[in-house]
């Protein structure tokens, strides 16, 4: 038996382009999350209707009560709220997420609201090139506090950006389409200090103005495997690790860049320009908890310069290979999804150790699951026992993980139903609950509880693993 506390965060997870829907209904903006999707609309499902939360979301948070959620971890849309980004406030947008936010109450579940999840207000990419100025720190700034003023008296837990550290690395969610190759380095380590910034403002603003408030950053997680025992391969995962996730942990903990990513930085011919004023913002910036999302793990082996690559030169994208650093191989120990994230709870508890050790601060997991296709039953069931086994999984290396010591306080995972993927629409579901529609073909939009749902209600209720 592995019993957690009862007052363990048992929660869900989702995020407002992918779920909402509604689009431009209500006075809501174009964001860059909405503008790429487009792109693809021919191919997939866009977020024009996502799985209309905009219009369910009584029925849904329902169900998630039905569920048992202790918490919903769920994010706002700034283009809802301020549909050009840093204009007019839309009230409208506001008078949804109280109602949100209301419901949730009601229903005694904990809103943890996340301020901004890969959906930049598409107008300040047109204006400013997004996170390239410092106008869209001072835009963010206000957005947040607005939202601070609107939902504080009810809402104690925030996340200001949802990984941000992954986020950088795709230059779609960055809008990073016009930037010229020769400056896209310097450009993305620009937008990427930005954020720190805004994300240090806001988290000294929720201190200010929301008493007993508690707020932090969400990462997207990285632990990776040395390729080999030759040092400089265990030199290389590490730096893998650095670079692809500590540095942000770092800045956000402490408030500068470690010195090997500042190095790094100067080397490139890449630093950030900074304003004075900035190393007291981010030094006063004290994050609360730390959130981290989980989905697999990675190797990494010594990639050294040669005669055509000179040091930090990247090539890929999300899981980034840099000259001088690091490259990332395939791991032959370890089975993957069809999508290609390799399976490793074991990864999850080594994660969830060295975070603690390196931080001490409270930690909280706000995404993890199995992302694949399921099948809607004659009946109308899914059976989803593939997930179950990957969740249950994951949830016993939460509990390894809290007997070494790590002060963990909550799991929620990807997603409380399913959502749009940005890349695979809903082919790809993530979901505790089968949402009755393809890419293409809206149904009924019927809301389906799978077995995964009736598994973690029963694990909610025992308050852990039982069987």
């Amino acid at each position: 038996m592995k019993k957690f506390d009862e007052d363990f965060w048992w929660g869900a997870s989702s995020s407002a382009f992918q779920i909402e829907g509604a689009w431009e209904k209500d006075g809501k903006g174009e964001s860059v999350a909405d503008h790429n999707s487009f792109t693809r609309s021919a191919q997939q499902a866009d977020t024009k209707v996502a799985s209309d939360f905009y219009h369910h979301y009584e029925e849904d948070i329902k169900m998630m009560k039905e569920l048992g959620l202790k918490t919903y971890r769920f994010s706002l849309s700034w283009a809802r709220i301020i549909p050009d980004g840093d204009g007019e406030v839309n009230e409208k947008g506001i008078a949804f997420y109280n109602k949100v936010i209301d419901c949730l109450i009601d229903n005694e579940i904990i809103p943890f609201v996340t301020l901004y999840h890969f959906d930049l207000p598409y107008a300040l990419a047109v204006k400013y090139n997004g996170w390239e100025s410092r106008a869209c720190v001072d835009a963010f700034r206000r957005y947040a506090q607005i939202c601070y003023q609107a939902f504080g008296d009810r809402v104690k837990h925030w996340q200001v950006n949802n990984e941000q550290n992954l986020m950088i690395r795709v230059d779609e969610r960055m809008n990073m389409y016009e930037v010229k190759l020769e400056d896209k380095e310097r450009v993305r380590a620009q937008m990427d200090y930005h954020m720190f910034v805004a994300h240090a403002h806001a988290t000294n603003d929720c201190h200010e103005m929301i008493l007993g408030s508690k707020i932090g950053p969400a990462v997207s997680s990285t632990m990776t495997y040395p390729a080999s025992n030759k040092p400089m391969d265990v030199w290389a995962a590490k730096m893998n690790d650095n670079f692809k996730t500590n540095y942000a942990l770092e800045m956000y903990c402490f408030g500068q860049y470690p010195g090997y990513y500042q190095e790094f930085l100067d080397k490139a011919g890449i630093a950030p320009v900074v304003l004075p004023e900035d190393k007291a913002i981010l030094a006063a910036a004290k994050p609360d908890f730390i959130a981290l999302n989980y989905y697999r793990t990675l190797v990494a082996s010594y990639l050294p310069v040669d005669d055509t690559h000179a040091l930090g030169v990247r090539e890929k994208d999300v899981d980034f290979d840099l000259y001088g650093y690091f490259q990332v191989e395939k791991n032959q120990n370890l089975s993957a999804t069809e999508y290609g994230a390799q399976i490793d709870p074991m990864g999850l508890r080594l994660v969830l150790n060295e975070y603690y050790r390196q931080f001490r601060l409270p930690l909280i997991i706000t995404e993890n699951g199995l992302g694949t296709a399921d099948v809607l039953t004659e009946d109308g069931k899914v059976h989803d026992q593939y997930r179950i086994n990957y969740i249950r999984d994951h949830i016993s290396a939460c509990y390894d993980a809290i007997q070494d010591g790590v002060e963990l306080f909550g799991y929620c995972p990807w997603s409380v139903m399913d959502l749009l993927s940005s890349h695979q629409g809903f082919k790809k579901r993530y979901g505790f609950v089968y949402i009755n529609r393809e890419d293409h073909d809206l149904k009924d939009l019927r809301r389906i509880p799978k077995d995964s749902f009736y598994w973690y209600q029963k694990v909610i209720q025992d308050h852990g693993l039982t069987d």
